[in-house]
C-alpha cells in the first residue's frame, strides 16, 4: 500500500462499512410559508470501505443533498448518517471539524483560489488545520507528483487546463489524509478524454491508497468507468442499487433503463427506430435485443442460432464491451416473424443465462433483407 496518506491513528483494516445512511430523510422549509420540500426520503444505503460507489440521478433528484450529509454540511431531518460508525449529526463542533478532515471532497468547478499557485492551493487545508511548514512540505509535493503535476507546482489556476485544475482539486482533497473521498459531479465540466484520465486517476487512488470513494453523477459512462457499486436516485429515493455489472446488464427500474437507453449498443439505430412498429406487417421482421453476459458472453451465439434453427439473423446494431472487467455485449437483430421460432430462440438464450428483449417489428423498406441491410449501411 502507498503510505502517502497513511496516518498513525488510521486502522490497518478499515471497517466493513465506511458510510451508512439509515432511513435518512431531509426536508427543507419552502419560501413564503409554503409546505416543506422533501429532498430525500427513506434513504437506506451503505458504502463499503475501500469501494467506489456511484450515485446517479437527474438534476433535482437529491444527489447533492445526499453527499452533503456525509460531511455535515447538511443534517438529516430524520434517520442517521454514520461515517466510520460515528453519527455525524450528533457531533460537537470541534469533533465535527476533526471528522471533516477525514473526508475529502472534489467539485465540478474545481473551487481553486486564483491567487494561489498549485502548491499553495493543495497546501490550503493543511494551513487551516495548523500544520507546520515542514509537515506541509512533506505532504504537498508528493501529492502534486501523485496527480501528475510536478511540472506545474508553481503555476496559477489560470495557466491550467480543466483536467489539470481537477487534478489540483484531487490533490487538495487528499491533503488531510482522508479515509473517504466525495466527488460532486467532478467530471461534468470536462471533455470525454479528460474525464477518462480523471477516472483513471481516481481508480489508482482508490486501489493504491485504499480510499473509499462516493461519487455522484448524472452520467452512466462515469458509473461504468469507475464504480463497483451503484445506486440510482429519483425523486429523493433510492429506486435501485447493487453491483454495477448486474445493474447495467439487468436493470429493473424504469429510471435505470432510461439512463441506459442511450448507452452504446442499447439504442436502436435511427433508421430502425423510425420503422419500428408494435404490430407485424407484410415483410417485417421481429426485432430483438440480446444481452450477452456471464460465462456465455463471448460464445458465437448468433451462428449457433442460425445452425440450430436454420434461420437467417440480421444484425441491426450492437456493441461489445466490458463492465467492471467482465465481458458484456448487446446485439439488436432481426429474425423472421414466427412465434414458435421466437419461443425456441428465447429458450436457447435462457439456457445460457442470456437475456432477450422483444422490441417490436421492423418493416423492411427494400424488396429483400439483404437489400434492406444495404440501405441501412448506405444511410449510416
Amino acid at each position: 500500500m502507498n503510505t502517502l496518506l497513511s496516518s498513525p491513528d488510521r486502522p490497518d483494516a478499515p471497517a466493513e462499512v465506511a458510510v451508512r445512511f439509515e432511513d435518512v430523510s431531509k426536508t427543507y422549509a419552502a419560501r413564503r410559508g409554503q409546505s416543506t420540500v422533501a429532498a430525500l426520503a427513506d434513504i437506506d444505503l451503505s458504502v463499503r470501505a475501500g469501494s467506489i460507489l456511484g450515485v446517479i440521478g437527474r438534476s433535482g433528484a437529491g444527489k447533492s443533498t445526499l453527499i452533503r450529509l456525509v460531511n455535515g454540511l447538511e443534517l438529516p431531518t430524520a434517520g442517521r448518517v454514520l461515517v466510520g460508525g460515528t453519527d455525524v449529526a450528533n457531533l460537537p463542533e470541534e469533533e465535527l471539524r476533526q471528522l471533516r478532515r477525514s473526508i475529502g471532497m472534489i467539485f465540478q468547478h474545481f473551487n481553486l483560489l486564483s491567487s494561489r499557485t498549485v502548491h499553495d492551493n493543495v497546501a490550503l487545508p493543511l494551513e487551516i488545520a495548523g500544520a507546520s511548514r515542514a509537515e506541509i512540505r512533506a505532504r504537498v509535493d508528493p501529492l502534486i507528483d501523485l496527480v501528475g503535476l510536478a511540472d506545474k507546482r508553481d503555476r496559477y489556476p489560470a495557466e491550467l487546463s480543466g483536467g489539470q485544475k481537477q487534478r489540483v482539486g484531487i490533490a487538495r482533497a487528499l491533503a488531510t489524509r482522508p479515509s473517504v473521498l466525495l466527488s460532486d459531479e467532478a467530471t461534468s465540466a470536462l471533455d470525454p478524454e479528460t474525464t477518462r484520465s480523471i477516472l483513471d486517476l481516481l481508480t489508482t487512488i482508490n486501489q493504491e491508497l485504499e480510499l473509499t470513494i462516493l461519487l455522484i453523477t448524472h452520467e452512466m459512462a462515469v458509473i461504468r468507468g469507475i464504480a463497483r457499486d451503484v445506486a440510482v436516485i429519483e425523486g429523493g429515493r433510492i429506486v435501485e442499487q447493487g453491483d454495477v455489472f448486474d445493474l447495467f446488464t439487468r436493470p429493473q427500474h424504469p429510471t435505470t433503463r432510461a439512463f441506459l437507453a442511450a448507452e452504446s449498443g442499447r439504442a436502436l439505430p435511427p433508421f430502425v427506430a423510425e420503422h419500428l412498429s408494435a404490430t407485424p406487417a407484410p415483410g417485417s421482421q421481429q426485432v430483438l435485443r440480446i444481452i450477452f453476459r456471464g460465462a456465455h458472453a463471448t460464445d458465437p451465439v448468433l451462428s449457433q442460432i442460425t445452425q440450430q434453427f436454420g434461420v437467417a439473423v440480421n444484425i441491426l446494431g450492437g456493441a461489445v464491451d466490458a463492465i467492471a472487467g467482465r465481458p458484456f455485449g448487446t446485439l439488436i437483430v432481426g429474425v423472421p416473424e414466427d412465434p414458435p421460432l421466437l419461443e425456441h430462440i428465447s429458450a436457447f438464450l435462457a439456457a445460457r443465462d442470456l437475456d432477450l428483449e422483444v422490441l417490436g417489428h421492423f418493416a423492411l423498406p427494400a424488396a429483400s433483407p439483404a437489400q434492406a441491410l444495404g440501405e441501412v449501411s448506405h444511410v449510416a
